[in-house]
């Protein structure tokens, strides 16, 4: 049975209206689809996509109880950050989880990334990333942090200093104008193993 929040049609419902219609909240909207029989396709396609799925969360999970660089807030809204350069509505964990799939059937090596900071200096910026992707087997042994003035532009570059000891990269973003908000995102060079695994989003204001 649906249930109204007022008048159908005006606000919202959410439950089932007969054998037709679904009213339910997504990520914010008042939405309604049609009703459909759920199914539970066991395809090989299917079942590889359920597997990377739970690896997906289990890595994230791990990067949230790492002791020395956990994924913490500020990294979970650098990944929303992120999600929101994209004009569907995506939450931080929907953005790694997807990068992260992407990267499993697309190149074997994907990534979660954690510990990032900015470290704000005279007409710089520090920045700082960690991942277990950059370390001495060569999954990401060339990096760099993208970065700009506005999120979907982050038209510069700089080459990151990589430390495998500590699966680390960082750089220090020179020449920057003072109270300008800059943007910058990591992500392994075109030539690595892990190319297309990126970081989230973060930003930072040099003093």
């Amino acid at each position: 049975m649906a249930k109204l929040k007022a008048p159908l049609m005006s606000l919202g419902a959410s439950g089932q209206l007969g054998k037709a219609l679904v009213f339910f909240p997504w990520k914010g909207l008042n939405v309604v689809r049609e009703f459909v029989i759920p199914s539970n396709p066991q395809t090989t396609l299917q079942n590889a996509q359920r597997a990377w799925l739970r690896a997906a969360v289990i890595d994230i999970h791990l990067a949230e109880a790492n002791a020395t660089q956990p994924l913490d807030e500020i990294d979970t809204m650098a990944y929303a950050l992120w999600g929101s350069t994209y004009p569907t509505p995506r939450t931080w964990f929907n953005q790694a989880v997807k990068n992260w799939v992407d990267m499993a059937r697309l190149t074997g090596k994907p990534a979660v990334y954690r510990g990032g900071s900015t470290g704000l200096g005279a007409g710089n910026l520090g920045v700082y990333i960690y991942s277990d992707r950059i370390n001495a087997a060569g999954d990401c042994n060339v990096g760099w942090f993208y970065y700009g003035t506005s999120k979907t532009a982050l038209i510069n570059r700089i080459a990151a200093v990589m430390d495998w000891a500590t699966n680390s990269a960082s750089a220090t973003i020179p020449g920057l104008t003072a109270g300008v908000k800059y943007f910058w995102q990591f992500r392994p060079d075109a030539g690595e193993p892990a190319v297309g695994a990126l970081s989230g989003i973060y930003y930072g204001t040099p003093t």
